[in-house]
């Protein structure tokens, strides 16, 4: 055998091997996924739809945790259906707000998930309830991964709808991820600039952050000596007089009847107190202006998170030859929570028709 053959039967060897591992790499992801407990019973804080088929699926992110979700599924349809994968808000769980968007959506004619994110809820990851502005952009990628290769989905047709803080990571998946071809972010807030500025912008400048990463480092510390990540802690069980109107909302939510649910994060014990360190640094707006595909921002006028969402639509940028994919929609006398569940002010008709125009 001459030396041309001796590399030409190594490269070949190579590729063999190569084959294996990929093949043995793909073995292990399907077999690697978290043993999860899913609740079997509709444990909604919404009535369940009789035109919708729904199940319950699970998928690995890319940081190999595994993640819950419901499906929905509008009845008697054939062939390949859009889809749209739904989370939020910050500190809820699928069983709230996103499940109801996603069943609404899936009796419009949209194949939807709903899904936990990492660490919280039905989903997997450790520890729990904590946040990354990284990781929770990915669980985003990773439902457009589930949709994209699920045989009753035109993978070509495929968004997304983050409610609250999961509007502005909805954006920053866009950003990151063009087959994503439809945004919703319904109330949004940017997480970055919240934690990092405080509310209204009141604590933006480098004093506080200063002082604020002071105290999440001597609490990093504790959590270590403990074993165990302090929980910051949800909306309050009982509200201080001084209340504000915006708190007294959460409060009207996550507290009573009307959307209470047993693992959502700020319906109890909230977030891991340190949730807030990665946010201060990570500009999550900073690519908005990039996405070439559709994005709607939806606000309330009266919200108190409004000016999020009108300045990050200030960052978008019209495509050309597209010059109506980027939309805000202002909805009259409307708060923060009124989008999270009260049907006669979500615009669904309009959240349809911009679904519909863009997938």
């Amino acid at each position: 055998m001459n030396v041309k053959q001796l590399l030409v039967a190594g490269m070949l060897g190579l590729a063999t091997v190569a084959a294996d591992l990929n093949a043995f790499n793909q073995k292990e992801n399907k077999n690697s996924m978290e043993n999860l407990t899913l609740t079997k019973e509709w444990d909604k804080t919404f009535p369940k739809s009789d035109k919708v088929d729904h199940s319950k699926v699970t998928f690995v992110n890319r940081y190999g945790i595994t993640l819950a979700a419901d499906m929905y599924k509008p009845k008697g349809t054939e062939g390949k259906l859009p889809a749209i994968a739904v989370c939020g808000p910050f500190g809820a769980v699928k069983e709230q707000a996103a499940g109801l968007y996603a069943q609404e959506m899936a009796e419009r004619g949209f194949l939807t998930i709903a899904f936990d994110p990492s660490f919280t809820g039905e989903s997997g990851g450790m520890p729990r309830y904590m946040t990354s502005p990284d990781i929770n952009t990915e669980d985003f990628c990773a439902a457009v991964d589930f949709l994209v290769t699920n045989p009753d989905v035109d993978s070509e047709k495929v968004g997304i709808i983050g409610i609250c803080g999961w509007g502005g990571i909805a954006i920053n998946a866009a950003a990151s991820d063009p087959r994503i071809k439809a945004t919703l972010a319904s109330t949004m807030y940017d997480m970055s600039r919240v934690s990092a500025n405080g509310y209204f912008d009141a604590d933006d400048n480098v004093e506080a952050r200063n002082a604020l990463r002071e105290q999440l480092s001597a609490q990093r510390t504790e959590d270590y000596r403990n074993g165990t990540p302090k929980l910051g802690g949800g909306v309050p069980d009982v509200l201080p007089e001084d209340a504000p109107k915006f708190l007294r909302d959460y409060y009207d939510y996550y507290k009573t009847e009307r959307g209470y649910h047993p693992r959502s994060l700020n319906s109890n014990g909230g977030r891991n107190a340190t949730s807030s360190i990665p946010w201060i640094n990570f500009p999550l707006m900073s690519r908005a202006g990039e996405i070439e595909n559709a994005v709607m921002i939806l606000h309330g006028e009266k919200a108190h998170s409004f000016y999020f969402g009108s300045d990050a639509y200030k960052k978008l940028t019209v495509t050309p030859g597209k010059e109506n994919n980027k939309v805000f929609m202002v909805i009259p006398g409307a708060s923060h929570t009124d989008l999270y569940d009260r049907m006669d002010v979500i615009p669904f008709e309009a959240i349809e028709k911009f679904f519909e125009e863009n997938l």
